[in-house]
């Protein structure tokens, strides 16, 4: 007798496009995910009867209204969860232009941070934004600066703090360097004010050993929550609310679905974390969600929601931080506001694949300092709010994802 094992298992998906929402989709264009674990499954309701009788017994028990949920969980890397991502922001990811034949120098190093200026326009007018990682290339660019990823700490008109993502500098050009490109590699997307998606999905469990197909409809996306541990491996987490397991069968739905991505996997020590544009050395670990309120549409008459409505996008997260000074006890005490900016890189190549959130105004909800025998400890809670000051660079969002990968 075969059992099912979970090396044998596959899992699809594709987004669910021009039909009516939990539709069954064509079997064609479908993608594999990358999972530590996952599970899908049918849940019912159900009703027990409270009729009271002679034989003390109960007589019946019904099913109701059916849906479908599921988990993720996996390791994150640049490039395999985007969509996912793209769903619970309620915005696709979409490509920037580049900015051509500039004009640049750059100066030496400064705790870290070097500042690239043009000669002419703006970086703000052309889209740049704190948080964006970008690659310089063209004119006479030495080896160390072109395609070198750039995270952007600070912006006005003609210049750009960044700090090189591998922690390596970029050689200081004090005369001009002319027909330079600005790129922002891969996509981005963010918590939109207006125009918001409400993007659902087909998922399919293939349980290839004993040949067993499961197919959920109309699953949206509830959350996305990411880990950053100081030592080990980052991981994501993604909740789903759908209608149905609108078809289960002996044979795989999807035909062909593409590869799942092959890009590297992130550790939490590749990459920065930007603190009001100031890079931070002493953040122990970190987690944030992004999550919507989801809730089913249940309606007489149907054993099946007509809807899942989707809710505000609200982000939280929680941080460590060695207690040196006061900065992030006075920031809870006095309510300040702060940016935060993490960035993740796939390895410490200089064009690494990178995966970068930025979160522009947050608020610390909690502090409190562990007491034990070695380094202190500050844990603080926080919530991200809607930025509307943009002046200094910062998107007018609660949170941006960019992703070089896509």
């Amino acid at each position: 007798m075969a059992i099912a094992r979970g090396v044998a298992k596959k899992v699809a998906y594709k987004k669910e496009t021009g039909g009516a929402w939990g539709e069954l989709p064509g079997a064609s264009g479908a993608k594999y995910l990358r999972r530590v674990t996952s599970d899908f499954t049918l849940n019912k309701e159900t009703y027990e009867s409270n009729e009271i009788r002679t034989d003390y017994q109960v007589a019946d028990f019904r099913h109701g209204v059916r849906s479908a949920a599921g988990t993720l969980n996996g390791e994150l890397s640049a490039g395999s969860y985007s969509d996912f991502m793209a769903a619970v922001v309620a915005q696709d990811f979409a490509a920037v232009s580049s900015i051509t034949s500039l004009s640049i120098t750059i100066t030496a190093p400064v705790s870290g941070l070097q500042t690239v200026v043009r000669a002419t326009g703006s970086w703000i007018a052309d889209g740049i934004q704190v948080g964006n990682v970008i690659r310089l290339s063209g004119g006479t660019l030495p080896i160390d600066t072109t395609g070198v990823n750039l995270l952007v700490v600070a912006v006005v008109a003609l210049t750009l703090t960044v700090r090189v993502v591998n922690g390596t500098t970029l050689t200081t050009q004090g005369s001009a360097v002319t027909g330079v490109t600005c790129a922002i590699p891969g996509k981005k997307t963010f918590a939109p004010t207006t125009g918001h998606t409400n993007d659902s999905f087909t998922i399919e469990q293939w349980f290839s050993d004993i040949s067993q197909s499961e197919v959920y409809t109309g699953m949206k996306v509830g959350s996305v929550a990411m880990q950053l541990p100081s030592t080990g491996l980052t991981t994501v987490d993604i909740s789903f609310q759908g209608k149905d397991l609108t078809q289960v069968g002996t044979s795989q739905y999807f035909t062909s679905p593409t590869a799942a991505s092959s890009t590297g996997i992130f550790a939490a020590v590749n990459g920065a974390v930007i603190v009001n544009g100031v890079p931070s050395a002493v953040i122990t670990s970190a987690d944030f969600t992004v999550e919507r309120g989801l809730e089913a549409a249940n309606v007489v008459g149907n054993n099946n929601a007509s809807d899942i409505f989707t809710g505000r996008i609200r982000v939280n997260g929680n941080i460590s931080v060695y207690f040196q000074d006061a900065v992030y006890r006075d920031m809870f005490k006095d309510e300040t506001e702060a940016s935060i900016v993490f960035a993740l890189s796939a390895d410490n190549s200089g064009g690494a694949n990178v995966l970068s959130f930025v979160m522009p105004r947050v608020k610390l909800g909690s502090n409190s300092v562990n007491d034990t025998e070695l380094g202190l400890i500050s844990q603080h809670s926080f919530v991200a709010l809607l930025n509307g000051v943009t002046t200094a660079g910062l998107p007018a969002t609660t949170i941006q994802i960019q992703d070089t990968a896509i």
